[in-house]
């Protein structure tokens, strides 16, 4: 089976990073997802879907480390369904995505949600521009083997068939 979902969106809320017993940390958070349509009647409409993410490893540092509420990513991962039971004793569930991949995208203001974040002081305090990392992190970074570099291969001399001479089609090769 397949299970892949990529979204772009902004984050509703600063990532709250947490860390398991062995010192693996979790990064959880949420998107909003807007979609622009057209109804029946032609009028312009829009509709916001709001998915809880979460971030593993590495990828949890790195994001808790760039980004902030509002800040515009792009992300790929696996959906998950999430069951339990609330304080009712209704059965309820949610869906949520779990991050592998992700690409931030904008400058350090929009990471940091253009209110007044980190960035924006950071710019008011040392009047420089910074910008934010336009790449993007794989989980799979972490744990990739070493680059083997490949030397190609020597070029033989071929040899040229003349497909003009029409008389002699048993020398074809094909």
């Amino acid at each position: 089976m397949f299970n892949k979902v990529v979204l772009v969106g902004n984050l509703t809320r600063d990532i709250e990073i947490r860390s398991t017993s062995s010192g693996m940390m979790i990064g959880a958070t949420a998107i909003a997802v807007t979609r622009k349509f057209s109804d029946t009647n032609g009028e312009k409409r829009e509709e916001t879907c709001f998915i809880d993410i979460t971030f593993f490893a590495r990828l949890a540092e790195i994001a808790n480390l760039y980004l902030r509420k509002g800040s515009k990513v792009l992300i790929e991962g696996r959906l998950k369904q999430e069951n339990w039971v609330d304080q009712n004793g209704n059965k309820r569930s949610k869906h949520s995505i779990t991050v592998e991949n992700m690409e931030m995208l904008g400058s350090a203001n929009t990471q940091a949600g253009g209110d007044g974040g980190y960035s924006s002081n950071y710019n008011a305090n040392y009047g420089t521009s910074y910008e934010a990392p336009q790449s993007s992190y794989r989980q799979e970074e972490y744990y990739k083997q070493p680059e083997v570099k490949h030397t190609p291969a020597p070029q033989k001399d071929v040899k040229t068939i003349d497909l003009d001479d029409s008389e002699d089609s048993e020398d074809l090769p094909f």
